[in-house]
């Protein structure tokens, strides 16, 4: 428990949920962050990752519902409605629209120039006027004589007097809500591998030579900025397991839950077995090309196809390197030390070099390695489509949404 660093006004209780727990005595010659405070490792630091979970789930809600959504929902909505407004000013200019002039902003033979609605005075900042679509009433009417939304009984929303189907405003909905999933990844992996480089730029080891990561093991204490740096990314994990059963199920649920249960697994053992530092430089190297995924994918709901294929592209070019050129590398150098570090198990000195040991982690990685075969696999797919001409898309889409749209689809017919 870190007593001496925590405020005096918080509880013993809460200190280890607050604070990184089991301070000691920096080594004598430290090979990293000479000037960092050093930790031991232990079963209270659980407690800091709970935390962290804790913390994700708020800033996730904060960035999705108050600035990814919103954002989204305009975006798309002007951009829908720019282009009816085009495609109803083209229709005016040609003297059509729904078989009478509509120069003085006549609705199915009603005036309607000075804001009215089916025939009942709305003038500028009143809303009591409501609108009927097919004999119903379908929403009320604004300060401008326009309805914002749609009942569910309705089929119709205005927007700035421009009418949306129910099913465009579905299909905007439902790409607001995956923009704003794809943004928090985007987020976090982009801060996390930021944090990532700064760990691995104060650690003796190099990527091209992974070798590096098992020079003068065993690796304790832990320097501060490593310790927040793995217990964070441990946290995030454990969170990405909820939010996997909270979301709608994508065709890849059970390879994702499957990587996400051998992550944190190996993020665990390789916590208490001291094997920190080839955890570190995996992390990095796999935080990198998890950026571009999501991005391309946000980019592909706000309709932007030009920069979600470019984007898409680089997301495939860094993947075949560092999921699988260097992840590889790391998988030979675990193979090398297993037959070269001599095999000792001293839990008091921090020593867990046994071939057994070794070999578990050799099977999680290579099983991880399976699993994105499989996804590069998908991604080639996708690419094909690119080069085709057909545009990315995800090949984890939500059949469940697709199915409501079509719904939708037959009912507006």
């Amino acid at each position: 428990m870190n007593v001496q660093q925590a405020p005096e006004w918080l509880p013993s209780y809460l200190i280890p949920f607050f604070t990184l727990s089991y301070p000691t005595a920096p080594p004598a010659a430290p090979d990293s962050f000479p000037n960092a405070s050093y930790y031991k490792n232990g079963l209270l630091d659980g407690c800091l990752i709970i935390t962290f979970i804790a913390v994700m789930a708020v800033l996730r809600d904060v960035a999705r519902l108050w600035i990814l959504e919103p954002f989204c929902s305009w975006k798309l909505t002007r951009d829908l409605r720019l282009s009816l407004q085009a495609k109803r000013a083209a229709a005016n200019g040609n003297g059509k629209a729904n078989g009478a002039t509509n120069g003085v902003g006549k609705v199915n033979g009603v005036a309607n120039g000075m804001g009215k609605a089916n025939g009942v005075a709305n003038r500028i900042g009143e809303a009591n006027g409501h609108i009927v679509v097919n004999g119903k009433a379908n929403g009320v009417a604004n300060g401008n004589g326009h309805a914002v939304y749609a009942n569910e009984n309705g089929h119709t929303v205005y927007v700035s007097g421009v009418v949306i189907s129910r099913k465009q405003a579905k299909k905007i909905h439902r790409s607001v809500l995956r923009f704003a999933e794809q943004g928090w990844p985007v987020i976090y992996y982009s801060c996390l591998w930021s944090l990532g480089v700064y760990v691995h730029s104060n650690l003796p080891t190099k990527i091209l030579n992974p070798i590096d990561v098992w020079t003068s093991y065993p690796h304790i204490p832990l320097a501060a900025p490593l310790k927040f740096y793995y217990l964070l990314q441990t946290a995030f994990y454990c969170h990405q397991i909820l939010i996997l059963n909270a979301e709608a199920r994508r065709k890849d649920h059970w390879q994702m839950m499957t990587h996400h249960i051998i992550t944190v697994a190996l993020m665990v053992a390789s916590y208490f077995f001291n094997f920190t530092r080839v955890g570190c430089l995996i992390l990095m190297i796999t935080d990198w090309c998890d950026i571009f995924l999501p991005l391309a994918k946000m980019f592909r709901y706000l309709s932007l196809s030009t920069l979600c294929d470019v984007t898409f592209v680089w997301f495939m070019i860094s993947w075949a390197v560092t999921r699988h050129a260097l992840f590889i590398l790391v998988i030979i150098s675990t193979y090398t030390a297993m037959n070269t570090i001599p095999p000792r198990l001293d839990v008091e000195h921090g020593f867990y070099t046994t071939r057994e040991i070794f070999s578990g982690f050799l099977v999680l990685l290579s099983m991880l390695q399976v699993i994105q075969i499989m996804w590069f696999w998908m991604i080639c797919r996708v690419a094909w489509r690119v080069v085709s001409g057909q545009g990315a898309e995800d090949s984890r889409s939500d059949d469940e949404d697709g199915d409501d749209l079509d719904e939708e689809t037959k009912k507006d017919r």
